[in-house]
């Protein structure tokens, strides 16, 4: 067990923000976990408890007065499977994208689609993540998760995470209340195909693909996201910055009079959900930049920092979007990042 003071976190979130965290430690195991927490209880017992995985969806825009927990519990397992399902446990800590191209090598179907999302296992529920039409939330059996004050491993189904769009209790109601240490995935043995959402189709055509396949989807979104989105490698982002809002019916149909090429698609519920890139773009930031944060020049829902670019100036800049989509539309934008 190493507990380290003052530790830059810039390796450790994909927007490469130089902030320090006051404790830091990492951990393997349930137990490793509980020796650090003891230990840290003894040492500083009222110091708040940030769990930190991939880094990917975060903006630090100050110094955490914390003790950041890096999750690094690994470890996939196939746990039970019947006629239709295969039911497979997941580590934490590990790498989302890797999981994924498990999946896709084992012919396990139902995660294809969410290929080349950055971050680990963990964060699947806890953001509910989604892309092309598919979510976390069609895929999830249960978790484990271990609750920091009462020092117990709760399940948790479903029902219990109240998952919405991007959303799951972890994320307000028991924000920063529970460590997920393992994720149950419930994947098809027989594949269900999603391909009317985006342009699958017409990349699955580009690679004279003749039989449709998990690892041929899987391909055609690494390939879309590629062409579209920054390597977190090279231009620290956060992958999309920004929730695509949902209005009435009503209200599209206004917009719509007013701006003829305004990108919509229909809910369930009747009401419309907005691209907020073309909304963005509409308002003239894509391709803006500001220093070293800007919004990328290929997507204009992601934010990006070109070096040295520091988190309030991230933030700062998002702001003025949220005003500017607002001043021009009416539409209230929402932030799909969590800001520290």
């Amino acid at each position: 067990m190493q507990i380290h003071e003052n530790l830059s976190l810039r390796q450790y979130n994909t927007f490469g923000i130089d902030v320090k965290a006051k404790l830091f430690a990492d951990f393997t195991s349930v137990s490793q976990l509980q020796e650090i927490l003891q230990y840290v209880h003894h040492l500083s017992p009222r110091i708040p408890r940030m769990v930190l995985g991939g880094g990917s969806n975060i903006l630090f825009t100050q110094d955490v007065q914390a003790l950041v927990l890096k999750n690094g519990i690994t470890g996939i397992e196939l746990v039970k499977e019947d006629e239709q399902y295969v039911y497979v446990k997941v580590g934490a800590g590990v790498n989302w994208h890797s999981f994924v191209l498990h999946c896709v090598q084992q012919g396990w179907a139902g995660v294809e689609n969410l290929s080349l999302i950055p971050g680990n296992a963990g964060a699947s529920p806890m953001q509910n993540i989604g892309a092309y039409g598919v979510e976390i939330k069609d895929v999830f059996e249960e978790l484990e998760a271990w609750h920091l004050t009462d020092k117990t491993i709760v399940t948790f189904s479903a029902a219990d995470c109240a998952f919405g769009y991007r959303e799951s209790v972890f994320k307000r109601k028991y924000k920063d209340q529970f460590v997920i240490l393992t994720v149950t995935y419930r994947l098809r043995k027989n594949p269900i195909f999603q391909t009317s959402y985006g342009a699958i189709n017409e990349e699955l055509e580009k690679m004279g693909v003749k039989e449709l396949s998990i690892a041929a989807i899987s391909q055609a979104v690494i390939n879309i996201r590629s062409s579209k989105l920054p390597d977190p490698k090279q231009i620290g982002n956060a992958g999309s910055f920004f929730k695509n809002p949902s209005i009435s019916k009503e209200q599209y149909d206004q917009l719509k009079n007013e701006f003829a090429s305004l990108v919509a698609y229909t809910n369930a519920d009747g009401t419309m959900k907005l691209a907020a890139g073309w909304l963005i773009e509409q308002c003239g930031w894509k391709g803006y930049r500001k220093g070293d944060a800007g919004c990328h020049a290929k997507q204009a829902l992601v934010l990006v920092n070109y070096g040295t670019a520091t988190g309030k100036e991230i933030y700062e800049l998002s702001e003025e979007i949220l005003q500017s989509v607002k001043a021009k539309f009416g539409v209230d934008l929402e932030r799909e990042v969590n800001i520290r």
